[in-house]
């Protein structure tokens, strides 16, 4: 019986590693169509068809960003009212903007903390029991433009002290200096849905990740399966932001480039309006 046991357990991790080795073949050998935005920025996307990845179908888009003085990350937001990414982006006369933190769906503004300008717009919003949600415990700090992403250090005050003009906490964290973060296996992170992802590349490259979901187009995905994506894209850090209906990724000249899904269409149209958004600008 010992025996059995042994041997079933040898088989059942071999299909795993088996499964997990087809799964990144198929992202290193994938065409991505690619095209150039500004000088170091590119949009990235590839089309994972015939159920090719992760046993499904997947559409991902990934925007690049080179780290130069010109290129800078900033938050965008509003304590009220709702916008859709694009109004956003277009507002603010960005390159480009993907969907943020958090938010109240019925009355407006981020659930999590956010700093812009060096002013504190939102404080945390705690869990009932007056703890911290996954979400709150990792940050985008941004500096002079340039952006970094931190974990929180289990002080109360962590994101008050944060160095950086613009801070926005969001999670879960899904790498942290080319360490594997850890996650719960609970129905939010083990589920399949559209998610939204900022990353920083071994090189120091700014990642701005969609994956779509609730489509046979696409699938979605479990935080599991996109903390891979982030390992095959060679990031050593890596945070989740609000996805769902909310994963928009949009670019000056382009528009939507992702396939939103708050309308249940395959089309560019079903933005879910936000409360925040990261952007890209050109100084």
């Amino acid at each position: 019986m010992r025996l059995f046991t042994i041997l079933l357990m040898f088989m059942l991790n071999a299909g795993v590693l088996f499964a997990q080795t087809q799964d990144s073949v198929s992202f290193r050998r994938i065409e991505w169509e690619t095209r150039r935005i500004a000088p170091g920025i590119h949009l990235k996307q590839a089309w994972f068809r015939s159920k090719s990845l992760f046993k499904s179908n997947q559409f991902i888009s990934v925007l690049e960003i080179k780290p130069r003085r010109k290129n800078k990350i900033s938050i965008a937001y509003e304590t009220k009212i709702k916008q859709i990414t694009d109004d956003f982006g277009e507002r603010n006369q960005a390159l480009a903007a993907i969907n943020g933190t958090f938010f109240d769906v019925k009355n407006g503004g981020s659930v999590d903390f956010i700093k812009a300008g060096g002013q504190v717009i939102n404080q945390n919003r705690l869990e009932k029991n007056n703890t911290r949600a996954k979400h709150q415990q990792a940050a985008l700090v941004m500096k002079d433009g340039a952006l970094h992403i931190d974990e929180w250090d289990g002080s109360a005050d962590w994101e008050q002290k944060l160095d950086g003009q613009d801070v926005m906490l969001t999670g879960p964290l899904l790498w942290h200096n080319d360490k594997q973060a850890t996650l719960d296996s609970n129905s939010f992170n083990v589920t399949r849905h559209p998610r939204s992802a900022m990353a920083i590349t071994d090189n120091n490259w700014l990642l701005m990740v969609t994956v779509d979901g609730r489509d046979a187009n696409s699938a979605g995905m479990s935080l599991f399966e996109l903390r891979k994506i982030l390992q095959w894209l060679h990031c050593r850090d890596g945070v989740n932001f609000d996805g769902g209906g909310s994963t928009t990724l949009w670019v000056k000249d382009q528009g939507v480039v992702n396939y939103p899904s708050d309308n249940g269409k395959w089309d560019h149209k079903g933005q879910r309006k936000v409360a925040n958004v990261v952007l890209v600008k050109r100084n």
